[in-house]
């Protein structure tokens, strides 16, 4: 779902940190006592108990890590519902976009290694690459796209991942992708723009993306169970399966393959190996003292690189770094955080307070709900002020019901019929093949007494229902897919549709098709 994938990556922001213990002023490393620390690990492993016992998730697991130790990991409730297999610290789940600051991380090592810098040009690596505005495409930077300034509209290119199309094809069809801001003046969640600076980057030293983060990241953190590859996870004897709630059951209804964003959404992990990530962070880039990665380079991925929210009141300032979100809370104390989200079955979230040498990481297997956000705020919540200042948990979940309600609003409610109804024209006025630059070509075509609707290279078949007149609906599928959405024909004067507007493709003004022959 768009809008809500756009909400996770602020999300913790819009929640806050309340309370009046630990303040950025009094923080310095080693200000919280271990003592604490392990007595916030026990409240958060009961409040993980109870969400699996009250239906909150299927499974969790968790991982706590200070002062350059694994101090916890442990997981809760069951790999695949209604089967008895556990989740454990080895279990692996698809982590969604926690995959970007595990991508910023490898290309961290890289630039410390002068193989790459933040600020070359996306074509000096991938020279084929074009935005739709020639100047865009000149002088966007690796660091652009990790931070989300391209111009590029929040989520550009998902809709065409939905459709079925390759990686090489989305990221050919950005160039027809009018900008939604100025280059630099404006802030848009992009999966697709971000996988481009890692595949750029491979580029340059010629190696397929998984390829190189297994050999920058993964192989010298011994992180045998994380890639970026969607077999690997399929393959995996110990895997967490992605559920939906159907009827107030957690179901295995969807798979999802992410391949195609694998940078920015495509990687799969366990809690063990993401502690050693997470050491490596907290250390400024050292791993059991060894200097892996330059402080400056993974440093830089800290660094806030624009401003995504601002609540004066509170005094909580929100940016995204390259990423990461880098917030400043409590009176200034730095956290850095990264959640994940397929609406098609998974959750994830990776919290950081860099002065404390302090992280947590949680992976679930149940979506969509504020499981992850829930447990890290409470456990900050307990290290820092010493209790827990709301019901961090009742509060992320209702934030998650708000924002998929949200995403469905921005479709048409097709609840309740019209009254009134027009009848259809006879239905060949309606059929024929309609293109666009962004979305190619699609098919209306009679079949069965209707019309259905057919779209990707695939053409996968959709089958149209009949609303109003020129006005039809169909289910739309796949990870940004909302609820049902309507197509829009608009009739020339011979009578016969001359255009298609497909409602879920036109949030962006690019789901509008012209009539070819």
């Amino acid at each position: 779902m768009r809008y809500l994938a756009i909400m996770v990556s602020a999300f913790t922001l819009s929640l806050g940190l309340a309370g009046d213990g630990l303040r950025a002023e009094d923080a310095a490393k080693g200000k919280i006592s271990r003592e604490r620390i392990n007595e916030a690990i026990a409240k958060i492993e009961k409040l993980a108990q109870d969400t699996i016992k009250a239906n909150g998730a299927p499974g969790i697991a968790i991982t706590v890590v200070h002062q350059d130790e694994v101090i916890y990991s442990k997981g809760f409730g069951v790999r695949e519902a209604g089967k008895p297999e556990l989740v454990d610290a080895d279990t692996v789940f698809q982590i969604a976009s926690m995959s970007k600051p595990l991508t910023s991380t490898v290309l961290a090592r890289m630039v410390g290694q002068k193989e790459v810098d933040w600020d070359d040009r996306i074509i000096d690596h991938d020279p084929g690459f074009v935005m739709f505005d020639p100047y865009v495409t000149h002088e966007v930077r690796l660091r652009d796209m990790l931070c989300h300034r391209s111009g590029l509209p929040a989520h550009a290119g998902d809709l065409l991942e939905d459709m079925g199309f390759s990686k090489d094809e989305i990221l050919h069809r950005l160039r027809y992708q009018p900008p939604s801001s100025s280059f630099r003046a404006g802030y848009a969640y992009t999966n697709f723009g971000f996988s481009e600076a890692g595949y750029a980057a491979a580029k340059a030293v010629d190696k397929s993306w998984n390829d190189l983060a297994v050999e920058k990241l993964f192989k010298p953190l011994g992180m045998a169970s994380t890639s970026y590859q969607f077999a690997d996870y399929e393959k995996a004897k110990n895997r967490a399966k992605n559920h939906v709630l159907v009827d107030g059951k957690w179901t295995t209804k969807y798979i999802r393959q992410p391949d195609a964003q694998a940078p920015a959404g495509g990687a799969s992990s366990n809690i063990k190996d993401l502690a050693q990530w997470m050491r490596l962070h907290l250390a400024e880039g050292k791993l059991s003292g060894t200097q892996l990665i330059e402080a400056d380079a993974i440093e830089e991925t800290h660094t806030p690189q624009f401003v995504t929210g601002y609540t004066p009141a509170e005094g909580r300032i929100g940016a995204y770094g390259l990423g990461w979100n880098v917030n400043a809370e409590r009176g200034g104390l730095i956290t850095l955080n990264h959640s994940g989200e397929f609406s098609l079955g998974v959750r994830s979230q990776v919290a950081l307070i860099p002065i404390e040498e302090l992280g947590i990481t949680i992976l679930s297997n149940g979506a969509p709900t504020g499981v992850p956000e829930g447990i890290s705020q409470s456990f900050f919540d307990y290290v820092l002020d010493g209790e827990l200042q709301r019901d961090w948990m009742t509060l992320a979940n209702q934030k998650f019901e708000q924002m998929t309600q949200e995403d469905k609003d921005q479709l048409a409610d097709y609840s309740h019929p019209p009254s009134d109804r027009g009848a259809p024209l006879n239905l060949k006025s309606y059929a024929g093949k309609y293109q666009n630059d962004l979305y190619g070509i699609i098919e209306i075509a009679e079949k069965q007494g209707g019309l259905v609707l057919r779209s990707g290279p695939q053409l996968n078949e959709f089958k149209l229902r009949h609303w109003d007149r020129d006005l039809f609906t169909y289910e739309p599928t796949g990870e940004s897919a909302a609820g049902t959405a309507g197509v829009m024909f608009t009739i020339g004067p011979e009578g016969k549709a001359e255009r298609v507007s497909v409602e879920n493709l036109n949030l962006d003004g690019q789901g509008v098709f012209k009539k070819v022959d």
